[in-house]
């Protein structure tokens, strides 16, 4: 080709900008929450926004406020200031019974299933369609997904393993067929082992859709899972971001997470 006709260095139809990405529904909105136990404040104006789909952390140091945020996001602790909204409801003055109808489940730290009732009771006392799934969990889906809990069905809750609890309270909350999944504390206390096949749930459930909020230390894990990151330090936000931009400053997991 001559000079005089030099290659084209723009797009052959420039007037056509690349389709921008589908905006995120909101599923949850936390903004300058503050609670408190008594006459001692626990947090200082949290701010959190979870999209529906997304995984989510709070990070941070025990005892700097990442249980009472979730309890406060629950209605288990009513939070003395600011609000939150759920799916576009507000939600920061309704009992937790209310909450948990609307759509939150929560997988408690200490797990907290019924020690007297089987594996079987367990699940099938929490069933509910919460979010009108057309292909909700069921007894059998959870016992797909969780093949020991199958094999312990009629086993009283009591007489399962740590690993084997934790996977009940999951499958427990996730009969309820929530919007939104919140996870304390996913893998304190289990086994290398088990604390992968927590993982490699927490993973599967990403990739189905959930929304899922989890509290833990394994920040490398987190990583690979989450798409957003909120550490708490002493009741307040000290940073939020992606995973990619954690990944990438070390300096922040030594500073606020010890590790």
């Amino acid at each position: 080709m001559s000079a005089e006709h030099p290659i084209p260095r723009h797009p052959a139809h420039p007037d056509k900008a690349p389709p921008a990405p589908a905006p995120v529904e909101v599923l949850l909105e936390v903004k300058g929450l503050e609670t408190a136990y008594g006459s001692s404040q626990v947090l200082f104006g949290i701010d959190l926004v979870i999209g529906a789909g997304e995984v989510t952390t709070l990070l941070g140091r025990n005892g700097m406020g990442k249980t009472t945020t979730v309890r406060s996001i629950m209605g288990l602790t009513r939070a003395r200031g600011g609000s939150i909204r759920f799916r576009g409801e507000w939600i920061h003055a309704l009992a937790a019974d209310r909450i948990g109808r609307l759509g939150v489940a929560l997988v408690p730290e200490g797990r907290q299933i019924f020690p007297n009732l089987t594996v079987r009771e367990n699940l099938v006392a929490f069933a509910s369609n919460r979010n009108g799934t057309s292909s909700p969990w069921t007894l059998d889906r959870v016992y797909a997904f969780f093949p020991r809990l199958a094999e312990r069905s009629n086993n009283m809750g009591n007489q399962l393993s740590g690993g084997e609890q934790q996977m009940l309270a999951i499958g427990r909350a996730l009969m309820t067929n929530p919007h939104l999944l919140i996870l304390d504390e996913a893998t304190e206390g289990l086994a290398p082992l088990v604390r992968e096949e927590i993982w490699r749930c927490l993973a599967a459930l990403k990739g189905s859709g959930q929304t899922i909020l989890v509290i833990d230390k394994y920040v490398e894990r987190l990583i690979r899972i989450a798409d957003h990151h909120t550490i708490i330090e002493r009741g307040r936000v000290a940073w939020q971001g992606s995973s990619a931009a954690l990944d990438a400053d070390h300096a922040l997991w030594h500073r606020y997470l010890g590790v």
